[in-house]
């Protein structure tokens, strides 16, 4: 069996419960990989893997509103390390900057006092990481610095600002939802308030277009409820305030763009999703509800694939996927084509009952992986649910007329190997293939597989009830119970359950239902069983029903201790159970009290009727069990001295061991002796009564008149030789029952509710609870240690009280939280590392920054010295042996298919890259090495096709699925971005309402070179419209152009002079008529139209010409005025010009990821190692070396610096100073290792 080890050292900790209604906005889980949720005025830490609170942060006064996790999209190194920052607003407008590790402060920040709206860092910048936007109500928009509390800008709006999204996109681009519609910001920078008012829009309703009410055509199929409704939903957004009638305003309940689609964003409405496409304002899907399904409350948009995950109502969660769109000539029958984006119902789970005080508040989507949920609960339930693919076909249902899903077949952006290991479920788009697009052959690969998704409840967070509480701790520690003590805290709820909690984990050790009325009071008879009673509401007699149950906690069996008594009598007022354990007293209202023998279940005395009235009573510590052993002992010698030899005895001793004989043969020798004990109360007058106990003998002691001084008479604590009493009035009164001394102090704090001694030998402390509060006192030396009130330095009140531990109370609160605190009773958080929890955690920002790049190395290198290990004591690895523990724990919390893979000789340096980068939730890290694998791999392909080529075997096309996924946008290849830019164009057409629709339709074809569908768009104008004479006149000028000399250079020369005079947009057009694209794009550039010139290229320009193009860009990008080079490598990734790129990663001081990153372009042959190239590839390796041996990671250093030339041999000289030279092996294998890349 395991030694069962005690931890001595509680840590504070706050045991959370339902959730405040402001709360409900409160989440977030960031890329960290943890989730924050606000429960009144504390801050979970939760961590989503093991369903563990992990830290409970505690500053703020009034409810949490809205967290926010910093985000992760910046390069880490030990300046800018992995760690764990939160921001949380709260209902009077404080916001608080949290380091959530130390549980401490970074910065408070206060501008109004009413509740945050909105927060969210900016991470699009390479300059600063700090920066925080924040609603203040009514209507201003703050940005801060997170970091100092600094306030950069302020701006005021005309509306109230209910919340805001950035376009994941273009950062300068902002969207307010207001009470009124929304305010589109397009200059939105960190360095200055936004110059203009924004461009409003307002939202008509859905439901009051009076495209609803159009008849359907009698001969066509009716379509379900859904599409019939939503079919013809044409003019949303209008820049004119729509009529009063017309619209109801605020039902819009959340506004955010797609991040898996440019210039797209979605409106949700209790009954439907409406999918916006920007550049035209104009609806261009739906998903909608059936008369009688349930209303949605939230919905996240992915970024991998396009789909939603949508909460509804009942606490379901649905994962819609958009269908692929199908080619027009495809469809047999016009009227069903209709063209729009549809959102196909994939998978959902489980509802949950709601109820009056249970219902869903928030669900939240893992951002790294997304396919993780958690659904927050008003009862303070988490829910933590997994997507889960399962291969195999569907039941053939035809009429549900979807298409099946495919597993893409790669793992980590890569094909997978014949016998590679890999982890299915590790993201979505690992999961879920690429969504097919118009004009795109389907893959018929034989190895593709049709998905099922499913969901999967992989943990549950429970929260206490609803107050009140009755609180117990278990009986303290001592040096008999220290082998198998377990801190356990009982606690009585309002519906009749006890809940056990072990204070060690903070966790739920057992629920029993124990009564069936609220428990009024709980009291420990041993380590392991508990006496709880609980009341009955009066009926007009004023008498109830008595429930006292003993319940045990290792079998969970529980019995009615005072057997059939109990029915209609008057209510206990409270139970005491006497120092050993042996007695227990039990007090009612208006009837004398009862004495029970616990160990044997037998009631020994009730009083008579006589009896005076107890308004408070105490056991005393005192009993006579020592001299009583004592004597035992000596009979027990006794008897067997006279089994040996039978001299004479005293009369005195023969009659103990006749006494004893007895005793133990009725007793089976297995009940204790009875100690005599004795007990205190005082009457309704304050008299102070004194009662001995003593088997079942019961005697009246001596009676002490009561004192002037004090008022009725609450609640009695006794230890040692000090008694204290408190009263109605404030009073407290010590007695030194030694020195026969009394001592009242007034505490002016009204009615004492409870005392209690604090455990431990020697000491005095003393709890004591008032109405509005505690304090701590010491008896010793009579005076206040410590005091808590009610709105003076907390918002909670104080519902029952106990002490843990010798040095630390636990206090109950009507926020539904039960606290365990210091002495000091401050409420603080604790340290994270601190901690012992019952499952270890995977999170690398617990561990000390160094750690945590240490740790990110040797996953990253693996193998070392050509063995695949997970054990980092293997490697020569210089450092302390707390932190190698601590990073060996975060090893070990992987799981096992993580290892197998990580282990997996077959995993390539870049999937290594990307899954490690997953696993340590870097965003940056994980953006760029997506796009830097893909690229690799595709001009490693086109250059192996070339030299294939030229020896003349035909070339094979590269198979369509490999392109990168559309949420890279202009990123992705030409040829695909153009198929998805035509497929919108092509959607906007069919979707066009009004002129201005139609003339952004024809504007796009023109640009896209579609010059004949343009044509017929410009000769729809009607007559009476003011532009028709020019748009017919266009008509007839994009259908006669030729390519002759002087109708091109007259077409030149209007557009230069109409882009002089700022007609911008008119004059590329022109030029992109006479194929003059290239000349567009650099005029584009030149008016700052950065983003639309990419665009124009990767849709109109041959490869050449537009690599010059996103060349400039990537240079803007990378002048200092932007300072966005993280976007320019990214595009010069795209580009191929994998030299450059190394270059600059070298030379912004990325060295993991330039070492590594030209490895990999090495392995694949796009890079090759000469004269010219040599230099860059050492230095790189030499500094990746210096870094690693800062770390700590000798043996990798010596790897990397033995590839370094002649900078590296420095470098080894130094690093084998002490040992003898360099190790031969070493040397030999690498100069092979890399004189065979070269060759390749």
């Amino acid at each position: 069996m395991i030694p069962y080890t005690v931890n001595i050292k509680l840590a504070a900790r706050t045991l959370t419960g339902t959730l405040n209604l402001q709360n409900k906005t409160a989440v977030d889980w960031g890329w960290q990989g943890l989730i924050a949720q606000g429960c009144h005025s504390s801050i979970l830490i939760i961590d989503p893997k093991t369903a563990q609170t992990i830290q409970v942060l505690e500053r703020h006064k009034t409810n949490v509103v809205k967290v926010k996790w910093s985000r992760e999209n910046y390069y880490h190194n030990l300046s800018s390390p992995y760690c764990l920052r939160l921001a949380s607003g709260d209902a009077s407008g404080k916001i608080i900057v949290w380091d959530v590790v130390s549980g401490t402060a970074h910065c408070e920040i206060q501008e109004h006092s009413k509740p945050i709206q909105d927060l969210e860092w900016l991470w699009n910048q390479d300059a600063s990481r700090d920066l925080l936007l924040a609603v203040h109500p009514p209507n201003y928009i703050v940005l801060w610095n997170g970091d100092t509390g600094a306030k950069l800008w302020k701006k005021s709006y005309a509306e109230n600002i209910l919340s805001f999204s950035f376009d994941p996109f273009d950062p300068s681009n902002l969207a307010l939802l207001t009470s009124e519609g929304i305010v589109f910001i397009t200059d939105f920078s960190h360095s200055k308030p936004p110059g203009s008012t924004g461009k409003k829009v307002y939202i008509a309703s859905p439901h009051a277009s009076p495209a609803h009410t159009k008849p359907a055509p009698a001969a066509a199929p009716a379509p379900t409820g859904a599409k019939k409704a939503l079919n013809k939903v044409k003019v949303l957004i209008t820049n004119e305030k729509p009529t009063a009638e017309a619209v109801t305003l605020n039902d819009c309940l959340q506004l955010s763009y797609l991040p898996s689609k440019r210039n797209h964003m979605l409106l949700l409405y209790p009954r439907e999703i409406l999918i916006l496409d920007l550049e035209l304002s104009q609806t261009v899907g739906v998903v909608a509800i059936e008369r009688s399904g349930v209303p949605f409350i939230q919905v996240i948009p992915c970024a991998q694939r396009d789909a939603l995950y949508c909460l509804h109502e009942n606490g379901c969660i649905t994962l819609r996927v958009c269908r692929a769109t199908s080619a027009p000539e495809e469809a047999a029958d016009p009227e069903q084509n209709v063209q729009e984006l549809v959102y196909d119902l994939r998978s959902q789970c489980d509802a949950i009952r709601v109820t009056k005080t249970v219902r869903p508040y928030r669900m939240l989507i893992c951002p790294v992986n997304e396919n993780k949920a958690a659904l927050m609960v008003s009862d303070g339930r988490v829910m933590l649910w997994e997507l889960k693919a399962h291969t195999g076909r569907a039941a053939a249902n035809p009429s549900s007329g979807l298409l099946p899903l495919y597993s893409p077949v790669a793992f980590c952006g890569a094909p997978l190997g014949p016998n590679q290991k890999r982890i299915p479920d590790l993201c979505l788009n690992s999961m879920i293939g690429q969504t097919l697009i118009a004009g795109e052959p389907l893959p018929l690969a034989s190895n593709q597989q049709e998905v099922q998704l499913k969901f999967l409840l992989t943990g549950l967070l429970s929260g206490l009830p609803l107050p009140p509480f009755a609180i117990r701790m278990c009986p303290p520690l001592t040096t008999k119970n220290i082998n198998h003590y377990q801190p356990l805290l009982a606690i009585g709820t309002s519906n009749g359950s006890v809940l056990v909690y072990n204070l060690t984990s903070g966790l739920l050790h057992k629920e029993l239902s124990v009564h069936s009325c609220e428990v009024r009071g709980i009291e420990w008879v041993s380590l392991t069983s508990f006496l709880s009673f609980a009341t009955s509401s009066p009926n007009n007699m004023g008498m109830v029903r008595n429930e006292l149950q003993h319940v045990d906690l290792p079998t969970g069996r529980c019995f009615a201790f005072r057997g059939e008594r109990g029915n209609d009598e008057p209510p206990i007022e409270m139970i005491k159970v006497s120092h050993l354990k042996q007695y227990l007293v039990v007090v009612f209202r208006d009837k004398p009290l009862e004495l029970w023998d616990i160990r044997t279940g037998t009631l020994l005395r009730e009083m008579a009727k006589n009896f005076p009235t107890v308004t408070a009573l105490e056991w005393s510590p005192s009993h006579n069990l020592k001299s009583l052993k004592k004597k035992q002992m000596a009979a027990r010698e006794a008897m067997a001295r006279q089994t040996v030899s039978d001299a004479e005895q005293s009369s005195v001793e023969s009659s103990v061991i006749s006494l004893l004989q007895d005793a133990e043969s009725k007793s089976e020798t297995s009940q204790s002796i009875s100690a005599r004990e004795h007990f205190v109360f005082t009457d309704t007058d304050g008299q102070v009564y004194h009662i001995t106990v003593e088997g079942n003998t019961v005697k009246d002691g001596a009676r002490i008149p009561p004192d002037g001084s004090m008022g009725s008479i609450a609640c009695i604590a006794w230890k040692g030789d000090t008694l204290v009493l408190g009263d109605v009035d404030g009073n407290l009164n010590f007695w030194d029952l030694k020195a026969r001394l009394s001592r009242g102090i007034p505490t002016h704090r009204g009615w004492v509710k409870k005392i209690r001694f604090a455990p431990g030998k020697g000491n005095q402390k003393l709890l004591v609870m008032y109405t509005d509060g505690a304090e701590v006192w010491d008896t010793k030396e009579v005076q206040m240690v410590s005091s808590t009130r009610f709105g003076r330095n907390v918002n909670y009140r104080i519902l029952d009280i106990d002490w843990c531990t010798s040095d630390k109370v636990v206090l109950a609160s009507d926020d539904g939280c039960i606290r365990v605190l210091e002495m000091a009773m401050k409420s603080a958080s604790y340290r994270m590392d601190e901690q012992d929890l019952t499952d270890p955690v995977w999170c690398p920002y617990l561990l000390l920054p160094r750690a945590a790049l240490t740790l990110k190395a040797f996953l990253l290198l693996q193998p070392w010295s050509g063995t695949f290990t997970m054990d980092i004591t293997q490697v020569d690895y210089t450092e302390k042996v707390e932190i190698k523990g601590l990073i060996q724990e975060q090893l070990n919390s992987l799981s096992n298919d993580l290892k197998s893979v990580l282990q997996d000789p077959e995993l390539s340096l870049l999937q290594r890259c990307l899954l490690v980068s997953r696993l340590f939730g870097d965003e940056s890290d994980l953006t760029f090495w997506t796009v830097a694998s893909h690229y690799l791999q595709s001009f490693a392909q086109a250059r192996q096709l070339s030299v294939s080529a030229a020896e003349g075997s035909e070339e094979s096309q590269p198979s369509p699925q490999n392109h990168l996924d559309i949420c890279q946008d202009v990123l992705c290849e030409s040829s695909y971005f153009q198929k998805f830019q035509l497929d919108r164009v092509h959607l906007q057409e069919v979707k066009r309402s009004s002129y201005e629709h139609t003339k952004k339709c024809a504007d796009q074809l023109l640009l896209l070179g579609q010059t004949d569908r343009a044509v017929q768009l410009l000769l729809e104008t009607s007559a009476d419209n003011p532009s028709y004479y020019c748009d017919s006149l266009k008509a007839c000028l994009v259908t006669t152009i030729t390519s002759s000399g002087p109708s091109q250079s007259t077409i030149k020369l209007v557009a230069t002079n109409m882009i002089a005079n700022g007609k911008l947009a008119e004059g590329v057009q022109l030029l992109c008529l006479i194929d003059k694209a290239a000349d567009a794009c650099r005029y584009l550039q030149t008016y700052g139209e950065w983003n639309r010139a990419a665009w124009l290229a990767k849709v109109r320009l041959n490869p050449a010409e537009s690599s010059d193009v996103l060349k400039r860009w990537a240079e803007h990008l990378c002048s200092p005025q932007v300072n966005h080079k993280s976007k320019a490598i990214l595009v010069l990734l795209s580009l191929g010009c994998f030299y450059k790129v190394g270059e600059m990663l070298h030379s912004m001081r990325y060295f993991d990821r330039a070492a590594l990153f030209i490895e990999a372009c090495l392995k694949y042959g796009v890079m090759e190692a000469n004269d010219s190239s040599n230099k860059l590839i050492e230095a790189a390796f030499v500094d990746y070396a210096r870094l690693l041996r800062s770390l700590g990671l000798r043996e990798g250093a010596a790897l990397w610096a033995s590839r370094a030339g002649s900078a590296g041999e420095q470098l080894m000289e130094e690093l084998f100073r002490g040992e003898g030279g360099v190790p031969e092996a070493l040397l030999g294998e690498d100069e092979v290792e890399l004189g065979q890349e070269s060759t390749e």
